[in-house]
């Protein structure tokens, strides 16, 4: 998984509806949501499956779950691999009956629904009639942090040639009297 890892990747297979996995806590433009995942039975692939983050949906009512099209016939899906997120506390681990998780957790789903998933979630970026949003977090590359580490060092530079240029003309003026 780990040399897939942020990847551009394409799959083709069914969809199974009936596994799929609503990742709940997820907020789009300030909006509560789920993201939809859904196994992807690989065509060719002899029982193989991959986890497909279809996007994001708006919760609406938390008394009832939002309804999501999943298409029947064989999908290309293009997307990055990224590794399932595993960013919350789970009070009960094994209590998640439904589509409903807090926490992605490949192996646990694996057993649960008896498929043979791959270790990595492929996010779509191809284009879909579903009226999902794809809007993914890009990753942390750094990039902000060494742009502060270069503003720093420049301002150091300019102060110290500010600091000469007057210190110089202090001098010419002192040696003159």
């Amino acid at each position: 998984a780990s040399a897939l890892e942020r990847r551009r990747v394409s799959a083709r297979g069914r969809f199974v509806a009936r596994a799929a996995l609503l990742l709940d806590n997820k907020v789009l433009h300030g909006a509560a949501g789920y993201h939809v995942l859904t196994p992807l039975k690989l065509e060719g692939g002899e029982g193989l499956h991959v986890l497909v983050n279809r996007g994001w949906i708006a919760a609406g009512e938390r008394s009832r779950l939002p309804a999501v099209p999943t298409p029947e016939d064989v999908q290309t899906i293009e997307g990055i691999a990224v590794a399932p997120s595993r960013r919350f506390i789970e009070l009960a681990p094994e209590a998640a009956s439904g589509p409903l998780r807090q926490n992605l957790v490949p192996e646990r789903e694996e057993k649960r629904l008896g498929l043979g998933l791959q270790p990595f979630v492929i996010e779509q970026t191809s284009d879909a009639q579903d009226g999902l949003a794809r809007e993914w977090e890009r990753p942390d590359t750094g990039v902000d942090r060494n742009r502060s580490y270069a503003l720093q060092w420049y301002s150091l530079a300019a102060l110290a040639a500010l600091l000469y240029v007057a210190l110089s003309f202090k001098r010419a003026d002192s040696g003159r009297n």
